[in-house]
């Protein structure tokens, strides 16, 4: 004799696929998993990367390529999203970053 399966019951054996956060970059807008994008977070009316995603405060999320980092530095993105300015001291620093981690990228 056939035993009815209910459909909560065949859920509940199948294994969980875990979520996986997705976002968007402010420069091309392509969404991708948030592990694979740089966070920029603004704290103190100044916009640093927040490494580990943990900062509080507004955020914004970059490609690791260099076309993303000039569109959204140039064209005032990054500064439009967060809704706050960057010095040029800032804006110096961001371009710093992305310049040691274009350099890592490339020895690896």
């Amino acid at each position: 004799m056939r035993t009815k399966t209910s459909k909560a019951s065949i859920e509940a054996r199948a294994p969980k696929r875990k979520h996986v956060p997705q976002r968007s970059c402010v420069a091309c807008r392509q969404v991708k998993s948030k592990r694979e994008l740089v966070r920029l977070v603004c704290s103190a009316n100044m916009v640093e990367v927040d490494l580990k995603g943990k900062k509080p405060g507004r955020g914004v999320y970059l490609c690791h390529i260099e076309k993303c980092w000039e569109t959204g530095l140039k064209s005032n993105r990054i500064e439009y999203a967060l809704r706050t300015s960057l010095s040029p001291e800032n804006r110096q620093l961001l371009q710093q970053y992305f310049q040691n981690l274009s350099g890592k990228e490339m020895e690896s």
